[in-house]
């Protein structure tokens, strides 16, 4: 189900979103839901005290690793070979 959203805007910012809009092609009002959809993926998502637990548990494991001079090494090889994106 489709919901209205109603935004009272001052002239200058309308013109600037509607110049913003109209330099790609959109509608206002497609680009009005692009950039929410942006902010709301922007935001965290959970509570920071279950993040903070997760992380703490996680830090309290032993998981194998390789040496750290030897991964540096590779990662700088990887560079200098143009292996990188």
């Amino acid at each position: 189900m489709s919901k209205r959203l109603q935004v009272i805007l001052q002239d200058p910012e309308y013109r600037e979103i509607q110049r913003v809009a109209r330099s790609r092609h959109m509608s206002i009002a497609e680009w009005v839901r692009q950039a929410l959809d942006l902010a709301r993926r922007g935001e965290p998502r959970g509570s920071m005290g279950k993040k903070l637990e997760t992380v703490r548990r996680a830090a309290q494991c032993e998981y194998p690793v390789g040496d750290l001079d030897r991964m540096l090494a590779e990662i700088e090889a990887g560079y200098i070979a143009g292996s990188h994106p």
